[in-house]
């Protein structure tokens, strides 16, 4: 069963549940996930908790042994799996979906580790484990859902902040709910239960957004220049490699070309979903994307981040990731960027 983290409370007071699945990249719902589960475990008894990391060298039939054994200290126990590269071998499979056909509600198994891809959820060993447990996939929250995260953790904490401090705080924390939640306890322990505004709130927080590749891409597809913008610049002060943003973006780039060629060959928006495997919760992206992306502008998009690419490696006189907003822009307002020189220096 496949459930989202607004809904794992309910869910866990529902009924026992022999496995859990958790995985994605977002830090703060795994760290929540993990303790909501094993705390209301606790309180159902189980006082044991063994853990296993089941890298490419790791022995499944450990794992076999351990759910098979008698505990010493405690009859209900939980055996937690982390799966680093969320890979599992072709001997690993097997053990798991035997486990999967000896169940019991004396042992909680709890599988978690990063996000995982459309191919490696219809894998035998994952569809067995989701068909007798709980399957928590972890997106970033963003937009509306943000805000509602923000109200719904300011509400535990009894914080009092003005709609005005919500919107500030998403947009200093967006992507980084770790930085967001520990600045509400700060909120907290400083106000109590102070109505707080915006002039308090903007005296306190320093900006703390993260922001990954893959959330440039969205915000690419949907066309917001702004977050692009912002999010390359966050980047940047991160540290991250210009030549893996290149990489990220041609690959995206290069898609959207094929995609826009297909449709003009009279391609239906659904088979090319189906096609480039497109997970229902980014349809929406790709199809603004395609309804708004000309072919001609991809083409050049193609060309400028050619040229990003040469000069990034052949000259440090360059702003590579100023060269990549351009080439973003360019996916939308091609007929203006073509005007401007890459080559700054030159012009």
């Amino acid at each position: 069963m496949r459930i989202y983290h607004n809904q794992l409370t309910a869910t866990l007071n529902q009924s026992f549940k022999p496995i859990w699945l958790i995985f994605g990249d977002e830090p703060w719902q795994k760290n929540d996930s993990l303790f909501s589960i094993k705390s209301h475990a606790a309180q159902q008894g189980f006082s044991e908790t063994i853990r296993f990391s089941a890298d490419d060298k790791f022995d499944w039939q450990q794992l076999l042994e351990e759910y098979q054994s008698m505990s010493l200290f405690s009859n209900l126990r939980i055996i937690e799996i982390e799966l680093p590269t969320a890979k599992v071998s072709e001997s690993g499979s097997k053990i798991l979906i035997k486990i999967s056909e000896m169940l019991h509600q004396d042992v909680m198994l709890i599988f978690h580790g990063p996000k995982l891809d459309a191919a490696s959820q219809k894998r035998k060993w994952f569809k067995a484990l989701e068909k007798n447990g709980s399957f928590l996939p972890l997106y970033d929250i963003e937009g509306k859902q943000l805000l509602q995260w923000l109200n719904r953790q300011s509400k535990q904490l009894q914080v009092n902040i003005d709609n005005d401090v919500t919107t500030l705080l998403a947009e200093l924390f967006e992507g980084n709910l770790l930085a967001m939640e520990q600045e509400l306890q700060k909120l907290s322990i400083i106000f109590g239960s102070q109505t707080i505004t915006l002039d308090h709130a903007e005296k306190l927080m320093t900006k703390q957004a993260k922001f990954n590749p893959f959330q440039l891409i969205d915000a690419i597809l949907i066309g917001d220049m702004t977050k692009c913008v912002k999010i390359l610049e966050q980047l940047k002060q991160d540290g991250t490699a210009a030549g893996q943003l290149v990489w990220v973006i041609h690959k995206e780039i290069q898609q959207l070309f094929t995609m826009l060629e297909q449709r003009a060959q009279g391609e239906k928006n659904d088979a090319l979903f189906k096609q480039y495997r497109i997970w229902d919760k980014r349809k929406p992206l790709y199809q603004h994307a395609l309804q708004n992306i000309s072919l001609d502008n991809v083409a050049q998009a193609q060309a400028r981040l050619a040229q990003t690419d040469l000069l990034s490696k052949t000259s440090s006189d360059f702003d590579t990731f100023l060269l990549l907003t351009d080439v973003c822009i360019s996916l939308y307002h091609g007929q203006r960027t073509q005007a401007f020189h890459l080559n700054y220096e030159h012009v």
